[in-house]
């Protein structure tokens, strides 16, 4: 509640409190290689069930009475309430800090049509440059045998020697060891304030992964907006040693930036389209196949969900948010084209 009111404390909570549970919490469970919120959450899941058919039959049988019953709803209180807290301490008060736009100059601007599709042209560029540098299956598909891990913790550690903000440890990412979890709800990934770990779906087209295991641990950072933490990852990923980041990065940003021009200028989209080499048409229609397969009502109610997550925590776009990385980009690619 007071970071609502007071963004003065909530940077000052994200930049010197927030820290302290991502370098002791986020080493903890760094120790296992396996994500531990998703296990927890199995154990949780069976936990509850469990004792709630115990009392159900208990109460059948006569045997269970009103104290037990309200004992077992408080203990249920009780967890929900300790989670809230967990969330509050690793997530809630971030989303009210100083913007990574602002600690880091890269501010918005106005921009047209004009400079969306020169923006998409250099892209188009990149894609076409670091294609060819990845792994690919027999049918063109890009693969991943690198460890991703590493190399994502590695990007986000050399993005902080420019961005401050950014600095410090990371723990490295983790996939999830049913990842059917994140693909029925259309999540390339997600963050968990309970145990202060990065997850992402291993399911996903490989291009995807890099991006998305960097979008996640910025949020590790702070930077809970998701327009932010997706520019964060491009960046990262942009700048990152391994060749399969910088195409992840590549593609990624041309599929959003694109998607932008598609709405103002159609011709020009499928102009740049048709100048994509065909292993990263390839990869795009892979992964629209992959999504196509998870749509659906929990998909459906899953996107309502988010969006109403988001603009309850001040982003106003809602899961539309994740798009506006573009405005960002844009800026950063017409200063770079500028020099």
């Amino acid at each position: 509640f007071i970071s609502r009111l007071s963004q003065e404390f909530a940077h000052w909570y994200s930049t010197k409190v927030y820290p302290v549970w991502v370098g002791t919490t986020g080493r903890l469970m760094n120790l296992f290689p396996f994500s531990v919120s998703e296990v927890l959450l199995y154990i949780m899941i069976v936990i509850i069930l469990l004792s709630a058919g115990v009392l159900i039959i208990k109460e059948v049988r006569g045997k269970a009475g009103k104290k037990e019953a309200c004992s077992w709803g408080m203990g249920v209180f009780l967890l929900a309430a300790s989670l809230f807290f967990l969330y509050v301490l690793n997530c809630g008060v971030n989303y009210h800090r100083e913007s990574f736009s602002e600690s880091s100059g890269i501010q918005v601007k106005d921009y047209t049509a004009g400079d969306l599709k020169e923006v998409c042209q250099w892209l188009t560029q990149k894609v076409n440059e670091t294609s060819s540098q990845v792994e690919r299956d027999q049918d063109g598909v890009m693969v991943l045998d690198i460890p991703m891990e590493k190399y994502a913790a590695e990007a986000m550690r050399s993005l902080g020697k420019e961005y401050p903000e950014l600095a410090g440890y990371y723990p490295r990412p983790k996939g999830l060891l049913v990842p059917w979890i994140l693909s029925i709800q259309n999540l390339t990934g997600v963050y968990s304030p309970f145990t202060v770990e990065a997850n992402y779906n291993s399911d996903m087209t490989a291009y995807n992964i890099p991006f998305t295991m960097c979008h996640e641990l910025s949020h590790l950072k702070g930077f809970m907006q998701e327009q932010e933490a997706n520019f964060i990852a491009w960046l990262a990923c942009s700048r990152a040693a391994a060749p399969e980041f910088r195409y992840s990065a590549a593609l990624s940003g041309w599929l959003y930036a694109s998607n932008q021009l598609w709405k103002y200028d159609p011709s020009s989209y499928e102009e740049l389209y048709g100048m994509l080499p065909e292993n990263a048409r390839r990869d795009l229609a892979a992964n629209d196949a992959f999504w196509a397969k998870y749509e659906g009502k929990i998909a459906e109610v899953s996107n309502q969900i988010n969006d109403a997550y988001l603009k309850s925590n001040g982003q106003e776009q809602g899961v539309k948010s994740y798009d506006k990385m573009v405005d960002m980009l844009v800026v950063y690619v017409l200063d770079i084209l500028a020099e």
